[in-house]
């Protein structure tokens, strides 16, 4: 009976103080939209109460610090708040040719108009009043007696708040959009994209090859086709930052004897294999600089070939210095997009290749909306990555569209799936009647590690790739070389779909990289040993996310490794000095 009553007090006061940060996060942003301050104070102090009666003091502790970050928020934005006022005032209003203009920082920033003012009153009232529900049946889940009555008013509470969150979260996409900021970040990226990919094909094409300085990169590194396109990525990267032409070198390639060129376009136009010569060995030294052709260990041995024991610092996540702000205002994360970009240029299809692509396109109906799914199994499980079951990654399909259809009912949910099991394939198939489920039957069959260095291998990964990448949203786990090329090549097709993803397994990263490091924007105190301490600005070196409100990191300074709370921490961005290219138009 002691156990049952403890049970059932735990289940109120977790169900409670759950509902209470889901709300931090509502409370937050309503503080940015609020006109009424009383209104807001009010709802902070109501919350306050409730938490002070059901929470332990380490979550109330958490409360208090998350409620500070908004405080700060708030301050910050008090000055937005006078500008809005200020732009809403007649007198002080630009004609609408002019509402795009330029601050004092370089950005340009939009008028608000009247769909805005619109949406923006809409969400205030979403916010408002999902209040008023959880306040009132917080007290009424924490004054009932009967267990059974508290399972079925949470229950009833949980689905209730799960479909208004969704029209919350389709409000603030509405207010993004009635704002302009997505046809802004739209132009923006177009304008970025097309910056990088000419400093690219100029680098890729000199007009004496012969005079260029050179790098040789060999694709046939002993791994998967997703493993040897990022370490031609590596390659070119490396290329761009020390300012060399990329040759890339397939002859007896393990995917087909034919070479690169049989599915992609190369990589230079001016440059032949011939032109390779005499490679001499990189190292980290500017009399390194002075040859005219060298060639890179593979990234995993790059550290002990620099000749300094050290790790080259334009080695992903680095992005170019004179790039990284103008990405960072339209895209969430600059490496990503940094590295779409890289990877959009290894992945510029021959005709012939585009043609079978189009054709299974037209074959399999693919359209959106439709989610992307991979499941990998054979060679990775046991080894380099955990089994999940195809109920896994649906729960997040059926998520998506849930999501989509608070503003518009989805008339087919449809899931292209790619897997080296044709099994989970037919399972899903079978167990998911209400999805259309897509996939590339040859394609699966060609992944048995038996056949998998073949041609029919070979178009069958760029296949599954290619449609995962041209999906909505992905579906996968981040240990697949597959899944992070699709989501890197997503990058360079929408302006920022950092978001537009659910990893069963690790955040993003590239194999090979420097640390991902994150650095703490509030201070935390370990509420047991399973956590980490840290002040804020610490340096922690991110190991992982938990995907449940925690992250796993180690802390730069004292080398404790542990849990902590995701929202303390923010990215750590890595800026470096790459050479400056000067767009050409003789290409």
């Amino acid at each position: 009976m002691a156990g049952m009553v403890a049970n059932y007090t735990q289940l109120k006061r977790f169900v409670a103080v759950g509902v209470a940060l889901w709300f931090l996060m509502l409370f937050g942003l309503s503080r940015m939209f609020l006109s009424s301050e009383s209104d807001s104070e009010h709802v902070g102090k109501s919350l306050e109460q409730v938490l002070g009666r059901i929470a332990t003091a380490g979550e109330k502790q958490q409360f208090k610090t998350a409620m500070d970050k908004i405080e700060k928020l708030q301050q910050q934005n008090d000055i937005l708040q006078r500008r809005l006022q200020d732009l809403r005032n007649p007198a002080l209003q630009r004609p609408v040719a002019e509402i795009g203009h330029a601050a004092a920082d370089g950005g340009e920033y939009l008028v608000p108009s009247k769909e805005f003012e619109y949406s923006r009153r809409k969400l205030e009232n979403g916010i408002v009043e999902f209040w008023r529900y959880a306040s009132t049946h917080l007290k009424d889940l924490y004054e009932t007696k009967d267990s059974n009555a508290a399972k079925a008013l949470a229950k009833q509470m949980l689905d209730f708040m799960g479909e208004h969150k969704g029209v919350i979260l389709a409000d603030i996409n509405n207010l993004e959009s009635a704002a302009g900021i997505t046809e802004w970040k739209l132009q923006k990226s177009l304008e970025m994209t097309r910056i990088v990919q000419n400093r690219l094909k100029n680098l890729q094409n000199p007009r004496n090859c012969a005079e260029a300085r050179r790098l040789r990169c060999s694709i046939n590194k002993a791994c998967g086709l997703g493993c040897q396109l990022h370490h031609a990525t590596y390659c070119l990267i490396a290329g761009y930052a020390l300012n060399r032409t990329v040759i890339l070198e397939s002859k007896g390639w393990r995917y087909s004897k034919k070479g690169w060129e049989s599915v992609f376009l190369p990589l230079t136009k001016t440059c032949k294999s011939s032109d390779i010569g005499t490679p001499r060995a990189w190292r980290d030294d500017p009399e390194n600089d002075k040859e005219p052709v060298i060639e890179l260990p593979i990234v995993d041995n790059i550290q002990g070939a620099s000749g300094n024991n050290k790790r080259p610092l334009w080695l992903p996540l680095a992005v170019p210095r004179d790039l990284f702000t103008r990405i960072h205002a339209f895209h969430k994360n600059p490496p990503i997009w940094w590295m779409g970009q890289i990877v959009s240029y290894l992945w510029r299809l021959q005709p012939s290749t585009q043609k079978i692509l189009n054709e299974l396109t037209t074959k399999m109906v693919f359209a959106s909306p439709i989610v992307g799914v991979h499941v990998r199994r054979t060679d990775k499980v046991g080894t380099e990555a955990a089994k999940h079951e195809v109920s896994e990654y649906m729960e997040h399909v059926k998520a998506y569209f849930d999501q989509l259809d608070v503003t518009k009912k989805t008339a087919v949910r449809r899931v292209y799936v790619a897997t080296d099991d044709s099994a989970a394939f037919h399972e899903i198939k079978k167990n998911y009647p209400d999805y259309e489920i897509l996939g590339n039957t040859d394609s699966m069959d060609s992944a048995a590690l038996n056949k998998r260095y073949s041609d029919a291998s070979l178009i069958g990964v760029i296949t599954d790739v290619h449609f995962l990448s041209q999906s909505d949203h992905l579906v996968c786990t981040f240990s697949s070389q597959v899944c992070r090329l699709a989501y890197e090549l997503m990058q360079a097709r929408l302006p920022d779909a950092a978001d537009f993803y659910n990893s069963l397994d690790d955040v993003y990263y590239y194999g090979g990289q420097n640390g991902h490091n994150v650095r703490a924007i509030l201070p935390h105190q370990a509420a047991n040993p399973e956590e980490i301490s840290f002040d804020k600005g610490d340096l922690l070196g991110l190991a992982g996310n938990h995907w449940d409100g925690y992250s796993v990191a180690q802390h730069k300074v004292t080398d404790r490794k542990g849990k902590f709370p995701s929202y303390k921490a923010e990215e750590h961005f890595v800026k470096y000095d790459m050479p400056h290219y000067e767009d050409r138009s003789d290409l």
